[in-house]
């Protein structure tokens, strides 16, 4: 079945407090984008790649794209308003049965392993939505209180998310509401379960300067092996 991973790169960098989004930083010399397009590259040799990017920012991505022999099948297109929008941008450009990868652009550790595995189960559940536990104690505030809630029920939700595209394209469909915080609500919401699958403590998402430098430690840790 085909592969199509729609890498959601709109981020502005604001809350990194810096002018250049942070799916342009540098790490060890290259754009956090290039190590997620490259992972996904890597993951399988017929991949495609749709890239969602900010007006503005598509001839940066051009940059990054023309570093990849042959560009592999990568086009970019222009985001939308909210992420559920980028999404849906990127999904317009779907027309085939599919196996439809929708990841962060920053969370640039993603490994080959965690690729495949969500993909295998996409094919035989329909979707497959990376999680991890919750290692912290977990209070949910309510009003003016709050109380804990027991941790070992609690999973940290990840991307890639992955679905069959014929489940994803028509969640598309419905209009947008703030209930949507990831495809998975979007999903859910059209009425298909969407099914968990074990996610890797080390699939970061970067939203702050230390998590450059984290992610840089990671890496050289990796090497090291």
């Amino acid at each position: 079945m085909k592969k199509i991973a729609v890498i959601v790169a709109g981020g502005t960098g604001k809350r990194m407090g810096n002018i250049v989004p942070k799916q342009f930083l540098m790490l060890r010399n290259k754009p956090v984008l290039w190590y997620t397009i490259d992972t996904f590259l890597r993951a399988y040799d017929d991949m495609q790649i749709v890239i969602v990017l900010p007006r503005e920012h598509i001839e940066k991505g051009k940059q990054i794209v023309s570093q990849f022999a042959g560009n592999r099948a990568i086009t970019i297109t222009e985001g939308g308003e909210t992420r559920f929008h980028s999404v849906k941008q990127g999904l317009q450009l779907i027309k085939d049965d599919a196996v439809v990868f929708v990841h962060d652009g920053v969370r640039c550790l993603i490994s080959v392993p965690l690729i495949q595995r969500c993909y295998n189960q996409a094919v035989e559940k329909g979707s497959a939505v990376p999680a991890v536990a919750a290692t912290d104690s977990i209070r949910i505030v309510n009003g003016n209180g709050h109380f804990v809630e027991n941790r070992q029920y609690v999973r940290i939700i990840q991307t890639p998310q992955t679905f069959l595209s014929s489940i994803i394209l028509a969640a598309f469909q419905q209009d947008f509401t703030d209930a949507f915080t990831d495809e998975a609500t979007v999903v859910e919401a059209s009425g298909v379960p969407v099914f968990l699958t074990e996610g890797e403590y080390d699939n970061i998402k970067i939203t702050r300067p230390v998590d450059l430098i984290i992610a840089e430690r990671m890496m050289e840790e990796r090497l090291a092996l």
